[in-house]
């Protein structure tokens, strides 16, 4: 089973919920850290590491002896990641998407494709938790590939809890797609409001369950309660703006460890989460 954890902004908590879920199971769990341009759930959960592998994509590389400057390449690809103009094409890896149709449609065979270094993903082990991290190379403008990468380490024989980026673009997509169940964690804002209803239309577009975690409760209004209510939106669990949580935070500590007491809601919310899943046959 697979539980992703996202928002529609950065800060609302996502991580926390990502963290505190794994830490209250109580067994074997794997999580996917999928916040690849930011990861940081090793801050939390450090361990001994297993493997470090190095993750690449394809690139077209142009055999100028072979190519006579057609521009069949650059009319195919519609990302602009070559570009011929009555010239010897000239490549932009950053933007290519890896396609490989570039190669397929140059009439004199001149395009090949190369592997080009990505970012890389690490997997750790701590007690019962396996963390799979992934970490984009610095200049890499897509994520995306490696994103699937991460998740391409899930396991069949345990839980994966999936961290996703924050917002609603493609980073996030490629996070939650074939999960059994979408939490979003949002925050009692304005902002919050506004990001948690764009994060809502995602889920609802690609036809994943879901429902809410309210973090920070008491610094706000009700408008995001209300908004729930009114979209018949389940809230699977309300956090408080406790300061010992954010203490906890600040040293590295999970908030089931630091306060026992958030065991029980943790452990709450991801039952719902799997009853929810098992009930529709997930």
């Amino acid at each position: 089973m697979i539980v992703a954890v996202a928002s529609g902004k950065g800060g609302t908590g996502k991580t926390t919920v990502s963290i505190n879920l794994a830490v209250a199971l109580g067994s074997e769990v794997q999580l996917l850290d999928c916040d690849v341009e930011e990861p940081n759930v090793s801050l939390f959960l450090s361990g001994s590491l297993d493997s470090v592998e190095v993750v690449t994509t394809k690139v077209p590389e142009v055999d100028e002896t072979l190519c006579d400057a057609c521009g069949e390449c650059g009319l195919f690809c519609r990302f602009h990641a070559i570009v011929s103009l009555e010239t010897k094409p000239l490549v932009f890896p950053e933007l290519c998407h890896a396609c490989g149709g570039c190669s397929l449609v140059c009439p004199r065979q001149a395009i090949r494709e190369v592997e080009r270094r990505i970012g890389d993903i690490e997997t750790t082990r701590c007690g019962e938790i396996s963390v799979v991290r992934g970490q984009l190379d610095v200049g890499v403008a897509m994520s995306p590939p490696l994103i699937r990468a991460v998740k391409a380490r899930s396991r069949k024989d345990a839980l994966v809890i999936v961290d996703a980026p924050p917002g609603v673009s493609c980073p996030v997509i490629a996070a939650i797609s074939g999960a059994d169940y979408v939490i979003l964690v949002t925050e009692p804002t304005p902002f919050g409001l506004n990001d948690l209803a764009l994060a809502v239309a995602m889920v609802r577009e690609i036809k994943l369950p879901f429902g809410v975690v309210i973090n920070r409760v008491g610094i706000g209004d009700d408008r995001v309660h209300r908004f729930c209510q009114e979209n018949d939106i389940p809230v699977l669990l309300e956090l408080p703006d406790d300061r010992r949580v954010a203490e906890a935070y600040s040293k590295g500590i999970a908030a089931v460890k630091a306060l026992p007491q958030y065991r029980k809601h943790f452990q709450h919310l991801l039952d719902t989460c799997l009853e929810t899943i098992r009930g529709s046959g997930g």
